[in-house]
């Protein structure tokens, strides 16, 4: 394919209206849609630039639209509304069957009228289009597709898959070389998830996969990430299945936990020195006990179960403010952001990488670029284990209790210090992510419930000093 296929940057006037109802009601029923619960009423317009021409076999159009929804109902999420999203549309005047999953609706009216409209991240073509722009470092109306520097190794005629199990964003898989993530929700600002990988492969960090490309786009003088390619570490398990693997068979998952320790550790290094860090002292550490504080007392509102033990928990957190008021400091420093099993992949030769670098999703870009300390990113693992101990069809006594410790072991070798050592300030984080995700089950999962309360019971009991 030519540069030139992909010269035209605009799209038709009149697309977006033609879209809306299909939209309404395609749009909430993706696993990505982070408005769940309160119906679409209208969209604006953010960009759309079309790719491939509206009125040829196959048209191509990519979208940014802003989806306005109800305020949440009480006591829901409070979510504002307007939300953007990113769409990769195709047009077809018939869907072949093996594009069903992918279909949106059939268009009556405006420029795509008597045609089909999907989501062509299926499409094998749509993602050739993309991962040749990104390899011609092409420009296209306000789009910008970039390549790393000095890298030539993206190569014309990879085949494309688009990958079924993620959740909040979608990856396409080019020939077994490369992993496309497009963000489906999208914020301008620089995105972390492009950000700290490419810092770390500045460090020389081999435990995470250097990008070799990503997809901007520059509105209104900002600029939007909107996807990042980077190595695709071909036969890699991610922890989450492996861990579940080890349980089934009723094996212990140590040596696993301590290599996975170390490359945490090693990331955070490497985070430490690319990018700068900060001290937390009392007003810092005040206000973030506070916060902590205030998720406690929402979550105890919202779920009855949770209220015996607030008063236990809330003890975490005052803890922490009167050490520092003692004055204790922190260091912060860039972290992961959203550590847990499910981000982490082991090689064939028994490597551990780290990936996902987004962050929390659901909260702002500005929180989830702050410096933070890093046992938050530990905290987040040591409960990754309790789930994947709830979740096996075999239950094994002690594992979870043995992963943790093995993980803050390897953590310590790698790091020179263990996360244990500092026991107010992991009971502060543990218990403000169990607290998260007691709301988030009685929300979404409450068959899981019993899992985080679990964690409530033995953090409401801190251990002796």
């Amino acid at each position: 394919m030519s540069e030139a296929v992909i010269r035209t940057v605009s799209s038709p006037p009149g697309l977006l209206a033609s879209l809306d109802p299909l939209l309404r009601e395609w749009l909430p029923r993706q696993r990505w849609f982070a408005g769940k619960g309160r119906p679409v009423t209208g969209f604006s317009l953010v960009a759309a630039t079309e790719l491939l021409p509206a009125d040829s076999r196959l048209g191509l159009h990519h979208v940014l639209v802003r989806a306005h929804q109800q305020q949440a109902p009480a006591g829901g999420a409070a979510q504002q509304p307007g939300d953007c999203y990113q769409l990769l549309i195709g047009t077809r005047e018939a869907l072949p069957p093996r594009l069903a999953p992918a279909l949106i609706g059939h268009v009556t009216e405006g420029p795509a009228a008597d045609r089909t409209a999907y989501d062509a991240l299926y499409d094998t073509r749509p993602a050739e289009v993309l991962l040749e722009a990104l390899r011609t470092r092409a420009r296209i109306g306000g789009l910008r597709f970039e390549r790393a520097p000095d890298d030539d190794a993206i190569r014309a005629g990879l085949v494309p898959r688009l990958m079924t199990a993620e959740q909040s964003n979608s990856s396409v898989v080019y020939g077994d070389t490369f992993i496309l993530k497009v963000l489906r929700r999208i914020v301008p600002g620089v995105n972390p998830d492009l950000e700290l990988p490419l810092a770390l492969a500045r460090e020389g960090c081999p435990r995470v996969p250097a990008p070799a490309g990503w997809m901007a786009a520059d509105l209104a003088g900002r600029s939007w990430v909107l996807g990042v390619l980077q190595p695709y570490l071909q036969g890699a398990t991610d922890g989450w299945e492996l861990a579940l693997r080890e349980l089934a068979k009723g094996e212990d998952f140590v040596a696993e936990a301590r290599a996975l320790g170390r490359a945490t550790a090693e990331v955070h290094t490497a985070l430490a020195r690319a990018l700068p860090t900060v001290t937390l002292g009392h007003a810092r550490v005040r206000q973030l006990a506070e916060g902590m504080t205030g998720r406690l007392e929402e979550a105890a509102r919202a779920v009855p179960l949770l209220r015996p033990y607030a008063p236990a928990l809330r003890t975490a957190f005052t803890a922490l403010a009167d050490l520092a008021a003692e004055g204790t400091t922190w260091t912060a420093q860039r972290v992961h952001g959203d550590l847990h099993l499910g981000q982490c992949l082991r090689s064939p030769d028994g490597e551990w990488s780290l990936i996902d670098f987004e962050g929390e999703p659901a909260k702002p870009l500005a929180e989830r670029r702050l410096p933070q300390p890093a046992v938050r990113d530990v905290a987040g693992m040591l409960r990754s284990f309790e789930y994947a101990a709830h979740s096996a069809d075999v239950r094994v006594p002690g594992w979870a209790e043995s992963c943790r410790a093995a993980y803050c072991t390897g953590y310590a070798e790698a790091a020179g210090h263990d996360p244990r050592t500092d026991p107010v300030l992991l009971r502060a984080y543990e218990t403000d992510k169990a607290v998260y995700e007691v709301l988030y089950e009685a929300r979404h999962r409450p068959d899981w419930l019993e899992v985080p309360l679990a964690a409530v019971r033995r953090l409401s009991v801190p251990e002796p000093a």
